[in-house]
């Protein structure tokens, strides 16, 4: 939990310093915007149980419904409520503090590079925090890595992780959590035997 928090505080910090076409610039999830991004990450910590129900039964229990209506309740929001609902939860709670938070950790850093990767703001994520969400990501079923990564190891070059059996697939931490997350054009990034394998995996 205190990672999450450290996460979500690294990525409100960057919110406050975006322009105002950054807020509306394309993000690597397919369709959003920043500003869609960040009312992800952050609108279902506002949700109470029977809201959260709500939500769910409103997107036919499909998680990408799901989340297309959160996004679609903010849409009239100015990016300055944005912040303030980024400030407002650097504490994780609700349905972000499962597994002990690394729900909210795993979200927040993966969605904080949808973020960067497009603007061209590349950071050093901290260690203690990748660790963690490399390894919940092999797993967490709403990335689906396990189908994307199967039969391979994957080797981090610039830290102490790796995982799975195979032909290998090497490169920087970060990437390679792009990677588990299906995005696009990260794999150019990575090499080993087994990078073409992933590459057609995750697609164009």
């Amino acid at each position: 939990m205190d990672l999450a928090r450290a996460e979500r505080g690294d990525l409100a910090d960057l919110l406050a310093t975006l322009t105002p076409a950054q807020w509306e610039a394309p993000s690597l999830c397919a369709g959003w915007r920043v500003r869609d991004v960040v009312a992800h990450v952050f609108s279902y910590d506002e949700l109470g149980p029977a809201a959260l129900v709500g939500r769910f039964l409103r997107g036919g229990i499909l998680l990408r419904r799901v989340n297309a209506v959160g996004v679609a309740a903010h849409t009239e929001h100015s990016t300055e409520d944005l912040l303030a609902l980024a400030r407002r939860h650097q504490q994780p709670r609700g349905l972000t503090t499962a597994f002990g938070g690394k729900v909210a950790l795993t979200d927040a850093t993966i969605h904080h590079q949808d973020i960067r990767r497009p603007l061209g703001l590349p950071r050093d994520i901290p260690p203690d925090r990748l660790h963690v969400v490399l390894d919940f990501a092999l797993t967490a079923p709403p990335l689906g890595a396990a189908k994307r990564i199967r039969g391979l190891t994957l080797v981090a070059t610039d830290l102490d992780w790796t995982a799975g059996t195979g032909p290998v697939v090497e490169g920087p931490a970060e990437a390679l959590l792009m990677a588990l997350a299906g995005r696009p054009g990260v794999v150019g990034e990575l090499t080993g035997d087994g990078q073409p394998t992933l590459a057609g995996r995750i697609g164009s």
